[in-house]
């Protein structure tokens, strides 16, 4: 097809469409004329996408027909079927992109912070640099426990920060030095911690406090750092996409991941504010733990797989991401 032939013909429909769109009022007969060249412009977007599926002219055909659906049917409000769909469609989606990523960040994680827990507990140059040992002993014997304190403000203190840490790990990606940085920091720092713990012979103590929440909260702070790092990949190698066009399509659906983990994390502050400082038995607090962790890792690699399965990855669909240029692979 001649797509500059094409565009000849049909540019005057297109023009009109556009202008009865822009106008404040229509009468009956320019009502009907917009139904009328909607019709017709979806036809020809559907002849464009078939024939010569050119990037610009389909974007800019598929904003107009938003435009004139919208004028035709008035401005659409988010349905709960809407938000349902994002929940159990997009969004696991998303996390089921990026899951050896985050399961190759894991193994790595929990492996350093092992070699820094051990590294501390056994060597006492190592222990030293802990602090002062009344400032460590204090720590193990009271601060620990008494940081976690049951309530809603503790909860929500304990969320938004972890939520946000994720959402840079997503957002600063493209820099692979600050994810990296987060996901160092988080498992040296667990496990140093834990080392002193066991140095001082609580790390008992320490398990039962950490793992209620930890678990997911965990989990869910490497799947960030994963996808991040998934995003600085992509810009290194983009594969046989355009580095700009695969930027743009896995980033839309990285910032999916942060929100997505931000209801997780929502979850861990929860248990985090309710259940780790709480007089429960410490095995029924680990078991709460573990089936939220089992819970996300089932709504992952189960919604996830089924929407992957249906070709949804996380994206915005075409008519709202723009059209791009086939690439051969």
């Amino acid at each position: 097809m001649d797509l500059d032939a094409f565009t000849a013909v049909h540019s005057d429909e297109w023009d009109r469409l556009h202008r009865l769109t822009r106008k404040r009022r229509l009468d009956g007969a320019e009502a009907d004329e917009l139904v009328r060249l909607y019709q017709a412009v979806a036809t020809h977007l559907s002849t464009v996408r078939s024939a010569a599926p050119d990037p610009v002219l389909v974007t800019r055909l598929s904003d107009l027909l938003t435009r004139a659906r919208v004028r035709i049917g008035g401005a659409h409000d988010p349905a709960w079927s809407d938000v349902a769909r994002f929940v159990v469609v997009t969004v696991p989606a998303a996390l089921y992109r990026v899951r050896w990523w985050s399961l190759g960040v894991i193994v790595v994680c929990l492996a350093i912070g092992v070699v820094a827990g051990v590294h501390v507990a056994t060597d006492p140059a190592a222990l030293d640099a802990m602090g002062p040992p009344e400032d460590r002993e204090a720590y193990v014997e009271d601060a620990f426990a008494s940081y976690y304190d049951p309530g809603v403000s503790f909860a929500t203190m304990v969320w938004t920060n972890n939520a946000w840490i994720a959402a840079q790990c997503v957002g600063l990606g493209i820099t692979g030095v600050w994810p990296a940085w987060v996901l160092l920091q988080n498992a040296v720092s667990v496990g140093a911690t834990g080392g002193m713990m066991a140095a001082y012979g609580e790390l008992d103590v320490f398990l039962q406090l950490i793992a209620p929440h930890g678990l997911l909260e965990l989990t869910a702070v490497f799947v960030a750092g994963a996808a991040g790092l998934k995003i600085f990949w992509t810009w290194v190698d983009p594969g046989p996409r355009r580095r700009t066009v695969a930027l743009a399509q896995e980033g839309r659906a990285l910032i999916t991941v942060a929100i997505g983990l931000a209801g997780a994390l929502a979850v861990s502050g929860l248990i985090e504010g309710f259940v780790t400082g709480s007089t429960l038995p410490w095995w029924l607090k680990i078991a709460i733990g573990a089936l939220a962790l089992a819970g996300f890792w089932a709504y992952v690699l189960v919604l996830g797989r089924r929407a992957a399965d249906a070709g949804f990855t996380g994206d915005l669909d075409a008519d709202r991401a723009g059209e791009v240029v086939p690439t051969a692979g």
